[in-house]
């Protein structure tokens, strides 16, 4: 088996913004050569996440309502005693989740007709990290 990594670097200008990544993960398995495996994509980061769903702007927003109505940002939580701010953004992420694997058929993302593959981020405006690792023959 043969393994391949890269790293994305994010520096988004919001608090919480939603990053459509497939063209970019879609290169480095190119780059890698692996032709049968699969694509590990994960947020290196516990106030952020990577998610598979449609690239669709509308579902998107709705995505980001539910998020917070679901953790909504305010005062109220005991993480905010330990001098941080940012309760809310861990919460959306364990929603999300930190990662999503992904197969490789004939050198290609094996992705359903609408899935794509996105970085959300909770807690922005300074960088972070994602790692890709691909991983197969």
């Amino acid at each position: 088996m043969k393994a391949y990594t890269e790293y994305l670097k994010f520096h988004t200008g919001t608090h919480r913004a939603y990053i459509h990544l497939t063209p970019q993960i879609e290169q480095i398995v190119s780059k890698s050569g692996i032709k049968e495996g699969m694509v590990l994509v994960s947020a290196m980061h516990i106030t952020a996440g990577v998610y598979v769903n449609d690239n669709e702007d509308g579902l998107i927003q709705d995505i980001d309502q539910w998020l917070e109505r679901l953790a909504p940002f305010n005062a109220d939580y005991k993480h905010h005693q330990t001098g941080e701010d940012n309760g809310d953004s861990h919460l959306k992420a364990l929603l999300i989740h930190h990662e999503v694997i992904v197969p490789i058929t004939a050198a290609k993302l094996d992705l359903g007709t609408w899935q794509r593959i996105f970085y959300a981020e909770f807690d922005g405006q300074r960088d972070k990290l994602v790692i890709v690792k691909v991983m197969g023959e």
